[in-house]
């Protein structure tokens, strides 16, 4: 049986972030080299392939496994598929790379308050207030992966940046040619050993109206004895990367209780 050339490219990240318009650049560009290519957007499908379903967890979990079952018979029928999807669970989104096979991870990430600022649909001030609920990232919480083939800051880093990444990721793991990326970026790029990139950005948080509540803070006297505590116990040990909304909905703190955080 002949290897197949398609494969997925997931675009995750929080609402706004430009999966979408990344999605449309990266089709765009497959196409010019004969590329059969196909864009599972879920904003476009949702009455398709999920109407009347809400959001809760299970039923935001139902919607991903829907759109990587269609991208897994795409993917196996030599077609490159592009889905630009919030997707905000981790597990969900493993659970299709395994099924898929052929397929690489894109994390695109925006601070929030550029999010909130940027957005021309109102739709993060209304969540933010409390006039939407379950709002990923505002009252619900999004985990970014771990790792992932590609990271895109796309506040700092244009279209055109972010899209040479996953070409590179694409040469890298086999999925394209050198010779179709010389036609679509003008250069000849190189393969290099497959690579996945640390998440490590975090985003400062905004007010929202309906904030989780705050641990109290410790009484100055007893900081630095349960800083040494902490310390001795937990030494090697890694830090979890905290949800999304956790950092989101997290209200200010006094300023006597922490110092003020410079935002990003």
């Amino acid at each position: 049986m002949a290897q197949t050339t398609g494969f997925t490219v997931w675009l995750t990240g929080m609402s706004g972030t430009g999966k979408s318009t990344m999605a449309a650049y990266i089709a765009a560009r497959l196409r010019q080299v004969d590329r059969n290519v196909e864009i599972l957007d879920e904003n476009e499908l949702r009455d398709d392939l999920w109407q009347g379903l809400g959001d809760s967890k299970d039923e935001r979990n139902t919607i991903v496994r829907r759109l990587g079952y269609v991208a897994g018979l795409l993917t196996r029928n030599n077609v490159a598929v592009l889905v630009p999807s919030v997707s905000p669970y981790k597990a969900g989104r493993e659970d299709n790379r395994r099924t898929i096979g052929r397929y690489i991870e894109v994390y695109v990430d925006c601070p929030t308050e550029k999010l909130i600022e940027r957005d021309s649909t109102g739709r993060y001030k209304k969540a933010l207030s409390g006039e939407i609920p379950n709002f990923i990232g505002i009252t619900e919480p999004y985990e970014p992966p771990a790792s992932a083939e590609v990271v895109i800051h796309s506040d700092v880093e244009s279209v055109e940046d972010g899209a040479g990444k996953i070409f590179q990721s694409l040469l890298d793991l086999g999925y394209v040619t050198v010779e179709e990326l010389k036609i679509i970026t003008g250069k000849k790029m190189k393969a290099q050993p497959p690579t996945k990139t640390e998440v490590t950005r975090v985003s400062s948080a905004p007010k929202s109206g309906k904030a989780a509540p705050a641990a109290k803070a410790a009484p100055a006297a007893k900081a630095a004895p349960a800083a040494k505590a902490a310390a001795s116990a937990g030494k090697g040990a890694k830090a979890r990367p905290a949800a999304r909304a956790a950092r989101v909905a997290k209200p200010a703190a006094k300023k006597a209780a922490a110092p003020k955080r410079k935002a990003r």
